[in-house]
């Protein structure tokens, strides 16, 4: 059997021309480094070598040396594929790779970020941030210690979702979860309902903060009235919803509302702020009056922002993206 020749490395190319590596390296690069000027003798004899030897440079090598791998990390807080989650992280997956592949850059997905009290952390022993060029965040909730660092570090990032200020502006693409809630709240109004409730957290992550926010609003607006329900028991809350003669109830999550159609009586109105973030199952198929979230689009331009982060040509480091409303028919009229 006849061996494989073995792969020119820059070390041969060196040995050959009596010059060291690094300058080798400068050479194929088309850079000087510092003060270190290559004579134009040299330079020519590097490249006479790599001519006549027929040295192919290893691409990989030559993007970690310019600083310009054309690789995007991703990092997830939360578990992205499994079904409980609904598929629901799929759609910003999929706007993420399809403008990758339009921009010509590959997709590192960072997955050896241990669990360290119940949440992954970006910066652990070991992890491979810097083989990427920037990092795209995904989750519900994002540590703000990390976001904070990487603030201050100035390494290129963008979180999928509205974020708060971590020692600086946090570039960010969220939906504008406050925009359509108030909008629904006016729907309601605009149908006779004066007393609405709000289910959920209302507080925490940005996106449930937003949501209680845009309900607030909405509520203020038009002068209607209801109270702030933490989530519980479907019927128990079935139960204080109608004493307190609530007509229309805003669910945080999807789920909830769900749950809360399955005991409620017909009379009441029932509205979910987006798409599920976990499983439900529905036998009745009703479709809920709310907003679909631009997922896909989220994703697609993070990957647009982080980009031009990395070019240094980026000027909008915080996009919100519209959501759009959806009928539904869970919204009637009161009367």
């Amino acid at each position: 059997m006849t061996a494989t020749p073995r792969r020119l490395t820059q070390r041969d190319i060196a040995r050959m021309t009596g010059v060291s590596q690094a300058t080798v390296s400068l050479v194929l690069n088309g850079r000087s480094d510092g003060d270190v000027r290559i004579a134009p003798e040299t330079r020519e004899r590097v490249l006479r070598a790599i001519r006549d030897s027929g040295y192919v440079a290893d691409p990989i090598a030559r993007r970690l040396a310019a600083r310009d791998n054309r690789i995007i990390g991703v990092f997830t807080y939360e578990p992205v594929f499994p079904a409980g989650n609904s598929d629901f992280y799929h759609p910003f997956l999929v706007g993420i790779e399809e403008r990758a592949e339009a921009l010509g850059s590959d997709l590192l997905l960072l997955t050896s970020a241990p669990v360290v009290d119940g949440r992954r952390r970006i910066f652990h022993e070991g992890n491979r941030l810097r083989l990427a060029d920037g990092c795209v965040l995904l989750g519900r909730s994002l540590d703000r210690d990390e976001l904070a660092r990487l603030v201050a570090d100035g390494f290129p990032f963008v979180s999928v979702g509205r974020r708060d200020d971590a020692g600086g502006p946090v570039p960010y693409v969220g939906a504008d979860y406050a925009g359509a809630t108030e909008a629904l709240v006016r729907r309601a109004a605009a149908l006779g309902h004066t007393r609405m409730a709000y289910l959920g957290q209302g507080e925490g992550p940005e996106s449930h903060a937003d949501r209680k926010a845009g309900f607030d609003r909405g509520m203020a607006a038009t002068g209607a009235t209801g109270p702030h329900l933490p989530v519980g028991d479907p019927a128990a809350v079935a139960r204080r919803l109608a004493g307190e003669r609530v007509t229309a109830v805003f669910a945080e999550e999807h789920s909830d509302g769900v749950a809360l159609a399955a005991v409620a009586g017909e009379d009441l109105s029932i509205v979910t702020l987006g798409q599920p973030t976990r499983h439900v199952t529905d036998p009745t198929g009703t479709e809920f009056t709310g907003f679909a979230i631009p997922r896909r689009e989220m994703g697609a331009q993070a990957l647009e922002v982080l980009t031009a982060l990395i070019d240094g040509t980026e000027t909008e480091l915080q996009r919100l993206l519209p959501c759009a409303l959806v009928e539904g028919t869970t919204l009637t009229e009161r009367s």
